[in-house]
C-alpha cells in the first residue's frame, strides 16, 4: 500500500463528503499525473442523494499537488527541513444544470448567502459565476447551467504531516458547506429540463 499524505487528504475528503450524506457521481473520479511537469491532480463529483441522471445540482471538487509540494514533502519525510510546507490547490465548483432558461446569477449567488467555504480555517476565494448553454441535436430548447467556483490553498503544517488523522477535522467543515450549498441551489424554484434517465436515482 502506498503511504502518502496526498492519499490521506483524498481519503479524508471522500469520507467527509459521504458523512455529509452526499453521493458520488458514477465514473466522475479522476487521478491524473502531468508527465511533463510532474503535477498530480485529483477530481471528483458529488450530488444530493436521490438525484436523477444527470443530477440537477452537482459539486465538483479538485485537488492539485504541484511538483514543488512533492519535493517539500519528500524533504520532510527524510528528515530535512523544507523551505516551505507542502500545500494543495483546492477548487470547489457548485453547479446548477439542466435548466430550461438562463438563470439570473444574482438569484443563484443570493441563494448561497455570500458564504465561502473554509479548509483548515482558511477561506477559499469565489470567482465570478459561469453560465453556459448546450444545444443538443434532438432538442429545440438548449439546456442552461450556472457554475460558481471557489479556489484556495490547503497548507499542510508540521502537525498534520506528523499525524494525518488531523486532516479529518480540517476538511469536515468544507464537506458540510458543500452539502449546504447544494441544498440551497436545489431549493431554487427554477424550471428544469427532464433528466436523461427519469428512473435513475442515487
Amino acid at each position: 500500500m502506498i503511504d502518502h499524505i496526498l492519499l490521506d487528504v483524498i481519503g479524508a475528503i471522500r469520507e467527509a463528503l459521504e458523512a455529509a450524506l452526499l453521493e458520488q457521481q458514477a465514473v466522475e473520479e479522476r487521478f491524473q499525473v502531468d508527465v511533463f511537469l510532474g503535477d498530480v491532480s485529483f477530481e471528483t463529483s458529488y450530488s444530493l442523494p436521490g438525484e436523477q441522471n444527470p443530477p440537477r445540482v452537482r459539486a465538483d471538487l479538485s485537488l492539485e499537488w504541484p511538483t514543488w509540494s512533492q519535493s517539500a514533502y519528500r524533504s520532510w519525510s527524510i528528515g530535512e527541513s523544507p523551505a516551505e510546507r507542502p500545500e494543495l490547490v483546492v477548487e470547489v465548483a457548485l453547479r446548477l444544470q439542466r435548466l430550461a432558461t438562463v438563470p439570473d446569477p444574482a438569484v443563484v449567488l443570493a441563494a448561497l448567502n455570500g458564504s465561502v467555504p473554509h479548509i483548515a480555517g482558511e477561506p477559499l476565494e469565489r470567482s465570478g459565476p459561469t453560465i453556459e448553454q448546450v444545444y443538443e441535436a434532438d432538442q429545440a430548447v438548449p439546456a442552461s447551467a450556472i457554475e460558481v467556483s471557489y479556489q484556495g490553498t490547503y497548507r499542510l503544517e508540521e502537525g498534520v504531516l506528523e499525524d494525518p488523522e488531523k486532516i479529518d477535522a480540517q476538511v469536515a467543515g468544507l464537506a458540510r458547506w458543500i452539502a449546504s450549498g447544494l441544498v440551497r441551489l436545489a431549493d431554487l424554484d427554477l424550471p428544469c429540463l427532464p433528466a436523461d434517465d427519469p428512473e435513475a436515482s442515487g
